[in-house]
């Protein structure tokens, strides 16, 4: 995995090195880093058929419920491209760390013992449209629409591990943002974002349970833009001061 994020790295490298003979193609390079929340969605279609005297009645569990909330953090690096103002396409290579805190049961009796946190650590690739919707003198507000590939290197379930253990290695959710860019620095402007980034499936089913997952992200940034944007390098008349 590590040859192919190396590879995607050297590929951005030569787009932008070859952006760089195509005027404003280009916008921008930045880093962001940022709290998020998880939660997981469980549905068993088996949880009405506990039996104990079943020999395969533990596919009671998990029961069908949804998780708390965990609280882990984001990091990452961004590229913005096209020549447009308002619209731009924007690709990342993030690390996110995400999780679900649940209550650990009894097995035999179904009584709750305490809570646990199964937790999962992810490379992505993450790719997006990028609208300003609005562009003032101090600062522009934004909308993004994409998605995730997700590749998740490290885990920990001690929590309905026959489930929460074997999702797949390769995932692909959506993603939806808010955000608002500063025109703090002439060159470098801090931004911040809101993301809702829900699976767009559930994981494949394992003996009767499906699960689906949603994160809430929440980023500080900040970008590098070589170039003005169109509207500033137009060629409208400047005032110079009153000299009659």
């Amino acid at each position: 995995m590590m040859k192919r994020i190396l590879f995607f790295i050297f590929l951005v490298g030569i787009v932008f090195s070859a952006s760089s003979q195509y005027g404003n193609f280009f916008r921008g390079i930045g880093i962001f880093v940022g709290p998020n929340t998880t939660a997981h969605t469980y549905i068993n279609a088996g949880a009405l058929a506990k039996d104990p005297n079943n020999p395969v009645f533990n596919d009671y569990y998990p029961q069908n419920h949804t998780s708390g909330d965990y609280i882990n953090l984001g990091a990452g690096i961004l590229l913005e491209f096209l020549r447009y103002d308002r619209i731009r396409w924007q690709t990342e290579i993030e690390y996110t760390g995400k999780g679900a805190v649940e209550k650990e049961r009894d097995w035999l009796t179904g009584t709750e013992i305490g809570l646990g946190v199964n937790t999962y650590q992810y490379i992505q690739w993450n790719n997006y449209l990028k609208y300003f919707w609005y562009q003032g003198d101090r600062g522009d507000w934004y909308v993004m629409v994409g998605g995730k590939l997700e590749f998740n290197f490290s885990r920990s379930t001690p929590i309905y591990a026959a489930v929460a253990g074997t999702f797949p290695a390769f995932w692909f959710s959506g993603d939806v943002a808010i955000g608002r860019e500063f025109f703090t620095w002439k060159r470098f402007h801090p931004f911040i974002e809101l993301h809702w980034n829900p699976d767009l499936f559930f994981q494949p089913p394992r003996i009767t349970t499906t699960v689906i997952s949603r994160t809430f992200e929440l980023r500080f940034g900040i970008i590098y833009r070589p170039l003005k944007k169109s509207i500033d390098d137009c060629n409208a008349p400047k005032y110079h001061g009153n000299y009659n």
